[in-house]
């Protein structure tokens, strides 16, 4: 936050508004965990992509999720085409920007698909951070690859959740730092202290082998199957949401267990029932 400081010296800290592909009470994960430290500093939105619901007419929902932290939730009927759902996006964007009196504002982008309604913002600075490469995601639109050129093109810094997207991206643009994201420290310490089982694992006997967060195409569901047909002792815990893949095709073997979810204070508690936590994914999408 010092350097964010030193940015602004001679005035407050700007507005940030964050355009997000995530939605904020989905997991708790990289957007949050930023956005939570920028908003020690100064007012965070949090722009997310549209509801697509039985609504009557457009609406849009700004909440305060946490101490200067407001998230701006757009609902726009079922039907709408690509126009119509612009034209709504950016009258919701200006909309918000004049009710909460957003002057001086950072623009922070986690989805290039963002653009095509806030093109005419003039933010004091503004961010790409590529924490995946968001085209190569099972149903990407066929458009993300030029938007995400365009974006390139008007952000002042980009950041990348890691070395191969670095690798990918560094001759797009003056400004490349690879950012890679890492563990709650301070959270996952809990887990030290705690020496009940959650309820949903209390019967599963040890070792454990553990994973918290989202389960989609990137996990190797194949090496998950091999490694609890080779090691059937080993009790493979699956923490985390199901999404973008069908779950039919989870493999399901005795020593697999899959238990949805979690709310993020829960975590610890599930990371201090399991001996070791790995990750089952493929390379960086």
């Amino acid at each position: 936050m010092k350097k964010f400081q030193m940015a602004f010296p001679n005035s407050s800290s700007p507005d940030l508004i964050c355009f997000s592909h995530l939605r904020w009470n989905f997991v708790f994960q990289r957007p949050q965990h930023l956005m939570s430290r920028v908003a020690k500093e100064g007012r965070v939105f949090f722009f997310e992509e549209p509801i697509m619901d039985d609504s009557a007419v457009p609406s849009l929902q700004v909440r305060e999720e946490a101490d200067n932290i407001f998230v701006a939730t757009p609902h726009l009927p079922q039907g709408y085409g690509e126009m119509e759902t612009n034209l709504w996006m950016k009258k919701f964007l200006n909309e918000m920007i004049n009710d909460h009196g957003i002057i001086r504002y950072m623009t922070w982008y986690y989805s290039p698909m963002h653009l095509k309604h806030s093109h005419h913002l003039r933010p004091v600075v503004s961010i790409y951070d590529c924490m995946d490469q968001l085209s190569n995601f099972k149903g990407a639109p066929q458009e993300l690859p030029l938007l995400e050129q365009s974006l390139l093109n008007r952000v002042d810094l980009v950041f990348t959740g890691g070395f191969s997207l670095f690798n990918a991206k560094r001759h797009l643009h003056q400004r490349v730092y690879p950012f890679p994201s890492s563990v709650d420290v301070a959270h996952f310490a809990k887990a030290r202290q705690l020496t009940q089982d959650p309820s949903d694992q209390a019967a599963i006997p040890h070792p454990r082998l553990g994973y918290i967060g989202v389960i989609d195409e990137r996990i190797d569901l194949e090496l998950l199957d091999q490694i609890a047909v080779k090691r059937p002792e080993w009790q493979i815990i699956m923490v985390g949401p199901v999404v973008k893949i069908d779950p039919a095709t989870l493999p399901r073997r005795p020593n697999i267990h899959f238990l949805g979810g979690t709310r993020c204070q829960n975590r610890s508690r599930h990371a201090s029932a399991s001996t070791q936590y790995s990750f089952f994914g493929r390379q960086n999408l």
